[in-house]
């Protein structure tokens, strides 16, 4: 009876720790969700706002390339820590005159580095998945051996990318070191003393007015548009989290909102509408920045296409045909990518920069000063 007794307490325990590491991984992925989420609470002044998303991004992408036991990182974790450098550089530009000139080139340098360092294994991923969805869109016109042989060549080049980038721990650490240090500079950035509106503007009209220059630039443009389309796109990912952080974050913080209690929260949350504009924004901005990512991927694989023969060609020797049959399947998805960008960039950027911001902060305004008047009466 004592063993049986004993084991069956050592099995509970087992099963209480099994269940107490599952409830805990399940509380970090909802944080990691949480964290994925940009917005501002209810009541939650914006320069505070964006101190905060800042700092949870960066705890991010620190956790995500510190798991991985032992083994480094896994692609979706680089994945993730490119996304969240990315969103901390647009909430950066927003910032920019309340950082001052040396945080703010401090920061950009030290974040363009991070993402150097993590930049070769997402690419030669990238490169490869381009390759397969423009066979998957014409599977006989590219059923070619010279075709299957550049599959190769990329899937070669993907995995001794990961092993350089996700197996190199000294590389890692490195990079989760520059991001710590992030982190600690990021807690010392001073919140300015204005008003929302003008903190809010400035930013979100140097944001907005880039991208509306940029693609005025990219429909002039004549002939080869790549580079003008590619730098037009950067600013539209802005546009993208910018919409994403002015948005009012369902679940608010205790730190300086007062949750509303049980069910009722979930019914205030569901009939808040004040913040769709702003996520119909990023949501448009978003599915331009992809038709203009997926034709900078094509343009990247067609010049590679380009240089696949002669004496210095480093691919696989493709033939005429198999050239030919390439750059005339990317040239005619281009075209389509293009036109279609072209079209939906002319109507996200339709208005003048001045009325875009005065009608952005009015809105923004609007769907915060409701909230936090939702948050106080919900305690009165």
């Amino acid at each position: 009876m004592p063993l049986t007794a004993t084991l069956a307490a050592s099995a509970a325990i087992g099963l209480g720790l099994a269940v107490a590491r599952a409830g805990r991984e399940r509380r970090a992925e909802r944080r990691r969700e949480r964290n994925r989420s940009l917005g501002v609470y209810a009541g939650e002044p914006l320069s505070g706002g964006i101190k905060r998303m800042a700092t949870e991004q960066l705890d991010l992408a620190i956790e995500q390339l510190s798991t991985g036991n032992g083994a480094g990182p896994a692609e979706e974790a680089i994945h993730e820590t490119r996304k969240a450098i990315k969103r901390l550089r647009t909430m950066i530009r927003v910032l920019e005159p309340g950082l001052g000139e040396r945080a703010l080139a401090q920061e950009t340098a030290a974040l363009r580095d991070v993402a150097g360092q993590l930049s070769a294994a997402r690419d030669a991923e990238v490169m490869l998945a381009t390759l397969e969805a423009l066979v998957k869109r014409h599977p006989r016109r590219l059923d070619r051996r010279g075709v299957r042989r550049l599959r190769g060549r990329l899937v070669e080049e993907r995995e001794q990318a990961r092993a350089q980038t996700l197996g190199d721990p000294v590389r890692v650490a490195l990079v989760v070191a520059e991001l710590s240090a992030c982190r600690l500079r990021v807690q010392t950035w001073q919140e300015p003393g204005r008003h929302e509106r003008e903190l809010l503007e400035p930013g979100l009209g140097r944001v907005y007015g880039q991208g509306r220059r940029r693609f005025r630039r990219a429909r002039k443009a004549k002939g080869e548009r790549t580079l003008a389309m590619h730098e037009w796109r950067k600013r539209v990912k802005d546009l993208r989290y910018v919409g994403e952080m002015l948005q009012r974050q369902p679940t608010p913080s205790p730190a300086f909102a007062v949750p509303l209690p049980g069910a009722a929260a979930g019914r205030r949350e569901r009939k808040d509408r004040d913040s769709q504009p702003l996520r119909k924004l990023a949501r448009r901005a978003d599915g331009l920045g992809e038709m203009l990512g997926e034709d900078h991927d094509l343009a990247v694989l067609a010049d590679r296409v380009r240089h696949s023969h002669g004496k210095d060609a480093v691919e696989p020797k493709l033939g005429r045909g198999t050239r030919r049959a390439l750059l005339k399947a990317i040239a005619g998805r281009r075209r389509k990518l293009q036109r279609r960008a072209l079209k939906q960039g002319r109507s996200l950027y339709a208005d003048p920069t001045k009325k875009f911001v005065a009608r952005t902060g009015r809105l923004y305004a609007r769907a915060h000063r409701k909230a936090a008047r939702r948050a106080a009466k919900s305690v009165s």
